[in-house]
């Protein structure tokens, strides 16, 4: 599935339409989170996981969805079941990016 960008007009609703979603919280300044991003959207488009909404956020310019995982350090990666956050933390590894999509297998 494509990474969808999402600000704070419609990042809630992203999240309704996905049972499941991964947030990728980033800011342009960001040298981890350009690192990052390839390994964000390759992984986004594996078949197993096509299931799982990607979402990337820019933090720097959306107060209400950072808020919503509890951002703050960059690149931060979030999972989330609808609305409600499951886990997140600040990380730049795609180890804990496949650890969050474990997590939606468990719910």
């Amino acid at each position: 599935m494509a990474v969808q960008t999402a600000d704070d007009s419609n990042f809630q609703q992203l999240l309704q339409e996905n049972e499941f979603s991964v947030v990728k919280y980033h800011a342009d300044w960001c040298g981890n989170c350009k690192l990052f991003a390839p390994k964000f959207k390759r992984v986004s488009n594996e078949d197993a996981v096509a299931h799982i909404g990607f979402i990337e956020v820019d933090a720097e310019k959306n107060p209400e969805a950072r808020r919503a995982a509890g951002v703050d350090s960059l690149p931060y990666l979030a999972v989330f079941n609808g609305p409600q956050l499951i886990d997140g933390s600040a990380s730049s590894k795609e180890a804990y990016l496949r650890e969050l999509i474990d997590k939606t297998v468990a719910k």
